[in-house]
């Protein structure tokens, strides 16, 4: 059996990118003889002043990680290339989402040498918000591993203006079900949110950025409020200091009474009874890769609005899994909005997406790193 050290955040950690290593870990598993590392430092608290981890739940945790890495410092980032190096493994597999690793990556996998395999998930290839010395920084990276999974077309030609001769396979971002603690009802889970079982339930999830297009959701929802009795949006997620404008922006669309907003990180034990709840996720995105928040409500088989930017449309059949509309345009989005209430499309939706699941398994994940292994 073959020996993978894969390296990543994982529980106590938040977050989508944590959430993702603990399943791969498990998904591996199955399959290779699997070492999990992960930081004891991940981000300083001056670069990051939130807080970066969460007890309340345990459920993505894994027994017998190991928290060696602190990123900060390169005296034991040399050290932790030494401990694997004893470990003997044939594949070192890292997760890559952020140029702030850069240099964390650059000495490990120099540390390492050239006879350890080295691959890279690309969450993202170049970050969702760009600055100088991005593109420089992920080069000095990339360039230095044998191989590589990416989750969309988008971040495979990025991938390819590093690294025109780079060995790596496209895999869509596998499907989040482990959130599925309580096997809530939608029904019980709009009782616990205190909605009514006849109102039409939106969601959209996740930390809020400008380049998600939240305020274009926020602009379609007069247009919904018109036409579809019972219209809600639940806005779940934490934002930054422009807070202030996506209320006063309600209030200027008069949207007020239609719209919750839940601000705050949402343990991973709450997040069931949000996705339970609604009838469609939204993502309203201005620029993207691919997103986890598509592949968390697949596991609750939730239909899902994107739109046609980066990897998104890679992952939704549009008229199938949900629909596929024009960035930046509140009335394309409330277009699909209605078209899915006003021909029912709850029960079709939902039976296609569990007829996609394979192509979104983790199963399937392990398979592409299988090939890539062979073809070393």
């Amino acid at each position: 059996m073959k020996k993978i050290v894969l390296i990543g955040p994982v529980y106590p950690y938040k977050g989508g990118i944590a959430h993702y290593t603990s399943l791969m870990y498990r998904a591996l598993s199955k399959k290779f003889d699997v070492e999990l590392i992960s930081y004891k430092m991940q981000y300083p608290k001056f670069l990051f002043k939130k807080e970066q981890k969460d007890y309340t739940t345990d459920m993505f945790r894994v027994e017998g990680a190991q928290f060696w890495i602190d990123t900060a410092n390169p005296l034991n980032i040399i050290n932790t290339a030494r401990k694997i190096r004893q470990l003997q493994p044939d594949l070192v597999l890292m997760q890559w989402w952020h140029p702030y690793f850069a240099p964390c990556y650059w000495i490990l996998q120099t540390a390492l040498g050239k006879k350890i395999k080295k691959m890279f998930v690309c969450h993202n290839v170049f970050p969702h918000e760009r600055f100088p010395m991005d593109k420089l920084l992920t080069k000095m990276v990339l360039r230095k591993a044998d191989s590589f999974l990416v989750h969309s077309r988008s971040d495979g030609e990025d991938l390819l203006t590093i690294k025109p001769d780079a060995q790596y396979r496209q895999n869509p971002h596998p499907t989040y079900n482990a959130f599925q603690i309580h096997n809530l009802a939608k029904e019980q889970a709009r009782q616990a949110l205190s909605y009514n079982s006849d109102e039409k339930l939106l969601l959209f999830f996740g930390f809020v950025r400008d380049y998600k297009g939240l305020k274009y959701l926020i602009q379609a929802m007069p247009i919904l409020k018109q036409k579809i009795e019972g219209i809600r949006l639940m806005i779940v997620g934490t934002f930054g200091q422009d807070k202030e404008d996506y209320l006063e922006l309600i209030q200027r669309c008069m949207v007020q009474d239609c719209i919750e907003v839940i601000d705050g990180y949402t343990p991973d034990n709450e997040v069931e009874k949000y996705f339970a709840a609604c009838d469609l996720v939204v993502l309203p995105y201005e620029s993207a890769t691919q997103s986890g928040i598509v592949q968390i409500a697949y596991g609750f088989e939730k239909p899902v609005i994107v739109t046609n930017v980066g990897g998104l449309p890679d992952v939704v059949t549009d008229g199938k899994t949900g629909y596929v509309v024009e960035s930046q345009n509140p009335d394309k989005i409330a277009d699909a909005i209605l078209k899915y209430y006003q021909n029912h499309m709850e029960t079709v939706f939902a039976e296609n997406v569990r007829k996609e699941a394979y192509r979104f398994s983790w199963d399937r994940m392990t398979e592409k790193v299988e090939e890539l292994l062979a073809d070393e």
